[in-house]
């Protein structure tokens, strides 16, 4: 457990599952499409075979779970169909009421140490290059790692863990089966929280962008 100022980072139990999708329903609704469907991933997360429990944590203020990330094993899969494997982490989330006040960089300073101690050598995910090169992201494109669509995205962002870690690896990142939702199944257990109507945000335009920058992959 870790305290600094008045957050405390700790593992998530399961008596925080509840909370936890609460909160990341709350966080996600609407921010990349109407609606969201976050809430649901977590749900599932925790009991998928790639899912890291030793990477699960959540930030907590004045009591209340305030933020929480999560890990997996994921891939990335060269032109021979050799697998190298490496990390992803996502939803990143803070409760939108406490946002802007470095929570979500804490729990991503918190648990990068502790996955490169385990022996992970690289993360890899999809998020805002512009919020993420403060940990030391990069673009995919300049690993030669792109996309399981075989396109160069933006969004999808790569941290070598060990030095030189992804050094002569190039292919595409697969992040894995957990997030590949069932759009019913979502749909079903979303019904199970209080209605609220799907609506626009300017963030979405932000994720519409990042899909139109999307580049095809050159053959050699």
């Amino acid at each position: 457990m870790v305290k600094k100022v008045d957050i405390i980072i700790r593992h998530e139990e399961p008596a925080d599952y509840r909370e936890v999708e609460e909160l990341t329903r709350n966080a996600f609704w609407d921010e990349n499409v109407p609606g969201c469907d976050e809430h649901y991933l977590v749900h599932t997360m925790r009991t998928a075979e790639a899912f890291v429990p030793e990477l699960d944590f959540v930030a907590v203020q004045d009591g209340k779970i305030v933020g929480n990330i999560m890990f997996v094993r994921s891939q990335v899969l060269d032109a021979k169909a050799i697998v190298h494997p490496v990390l992803t982490f996502g939803p990143l989330y803070v409760d939108p009421e406490r946002q802007n006040q470095g929570i979500g960089a804490m729990l991503v300073r918190h648990s990068l140490p502790i996955a490169k101690n385990m022996g992970f050598k690289a993360v890899i995910t999809y998020g805002d290059p512009d919020y993420y090169c403060r940990f030391g992201f990069r673009p995919g494109r300049e690993f030669g790692i792109y996309t399981s669509e075989h396109t160069y995205s933006p969004a999808l962002i790569v941290l070598e863990l060990q030095e030189g870690a992804l050094k002569g690896i190039t292919g595409a990142f697969e992040e894995g089966k957990c997030y590949h939702l069932d759009e019913q199944k979502a749909s079903a257990f979303d019904a199970g929280f209080p209605h609220r109507e799907k609506g626009f945000k300017d963030s979405q335009l932000k994720f519409q962008k990042y899909l139109a920058a999307c580049e095809p992959v050159s053959p050699n």
